[in-house]
């Protein structure tokens, strides 16, 4: 059985996704893997103020709008944490060699 062509350009555009952030929260700049995160952080802003209704409704649709915020801050500290021992094992390194 064949998928939908747009399930299949919504997966292909996730794991994109996932890989840019990988791929950006791994540079060297703190900023970069922080781009994407605050994009879909201000969209979830928006969905917030584009909610007509109760601050119940609000509330639950800015949580839900900010699940790829969380999912792409995780990724984000999950490679910082990474780099980080990475450096403090090179320094003992040296100090070790000296």
């Amino acid at each position: 059985m064949m998928m939908p062509r747009n399930i299949i350009i919504a997966i292909v555009l996730l794991i994109g996704v996932i890989g840019l952030q990988v791929f950006l929260s791994k540079k060297e700049s703190k900023v970069a893997g922080l781009i994407l995160p605050m994009i879909t952080f201000a969209y979830s802003l928006l969905i917030l103020f584009s909610v007509i209704g109760g601050i119940g409704e609000a509330l639950s649709a800015f949580f839900f709008a900010n699940l790829p915020t969380a999912v792409l801050l995780m990724i984000y500290f999950s490679c910082r944490g990474k780099i980080k021992k990475d450096k403090e094992l090179e320094k003992m390194t040296i100090k070790d060699l000296e």
